[in-house]
């Protein structure tokens, strides 16, 4: 059991709406208790037009930091002063710093995580061996092409119901990015080294793009963004064709790995936080 809250305390958290079934707490707290560090990590959810002044009112270094998920990740962006070239290549930021002079800085670790997921889960995928292709056009995609593209991949390919915003999006990444409508699915996984859901849904139990897995080749690598629940009908489609696959678990903990040295130190090997994670996420 961690000590009573002191002046010393390190305070940081996770900024959200809703945030009530994020994993960051459990995640960064058991953390904290294994190194013996004094700090906490804690859950805020600031209303939907108030994360600007919410996050203003940190200024000053009182609390280190704020992991932020959606749908404050944009703002996180506006508000901060310093952005890492990550968080401004993301178009989003997932972590700020407050700096005890005021100033905010914005970083982006999810392209961290979803790499770190790669190489935990998959570790021969070579990024820079063939076409990357993710489901999506949002956020999570953007971040998600921005990670591939620097990390050698050799063209991403953009898939989305509303093609118009696919194409907006590979615009922004340039010759390397190309835009497909749902229709055109089949050929955009032609050759691919790995396919990503980065919406928000479980594409076989909700509402979200009919893309089939059989074109695949064999050694396609296939990941989900969503970890609620970690074992999707996405990756159990994919598992049944003998593919490797990806959870959204696992990027989770990638990212709060570089976040949790930003706030507080280098996160302790002694603790299996993602047993505690699936402990939780089957309560």
């Amino acid at each position: 059991m961690r000590p009573a809250l002191s002046a010393e305390t390190v305070i940081a958290g996770v900024a959200g709406r809703p945030v009530r079934h994020s994993l960051s707490p459990l995640i960064h707290n058991a953390w904290l208790e294994a190194a013996g560090i004094d700090g906490v990590y804690v859950a805020f959810s600031p209303g939907v037009a108030a994360f600007a002044a919410f996050a203003g009112g940190l200024r000053g270094g009182v609390i280190r930091g704020l992991n932020v998920t959606a749908p404050f990740k944009q703002d996180a962006l506006a508000i901060a002063d310093d952005l890492t070239e990550r968080a401004r290549g993301a178009g989003s930021a997932n972590l700020l710093l407050f700096e005890a002079d005021g100033v905010i800085r914005a970083d982006n670790t999810d392209g961290d995580g979803l790499l770190g997921a790669f190489a935990e889960q998959a570790p021969d995928f070579d990024s820079a061996a063939a076409p990357v292709v993710i489901i999506g056009a949002g956020g999570a995609a953007r971040g998600a092409a921005h990670a591939f593209l620097a990390a050698g991949a050799p063209e991403v390919r953009i898939v989305n119901r509303d093609r118009a915003r696919a194409e907006a999006l590979a615009a922004l990444f340039g010759p390397r990015a190309r835009a497909f409508g749902v229709a055109e699915a089949e050929g955009a996984l032609g050759g691919a080294g790995a396919v990503i859901n980065a919406t928000p849904v479980d594409l076989g139990h909700a509402a979200g793009p009919a893309i089939g897995l059989e074109t695949l080749g064999p050694a396609c690598v296939v990941m989900d963004m969503v970890y609620r629940p970690v074992r999707t009908a996405w990756l159990d489609a994919a598992r049944d064709r003998g593919l490797v696959t990806v959870d959204g678990l696992a990027m989770l903990i990638g990212q709060a790995k570089p976040s949790f040295e930003a706030f507080f130190a280098r996160p302790p090997g002694a603790i299996d936080v993602r047993a505690l994670a699936l402990a939780a996420l089957e309560r």
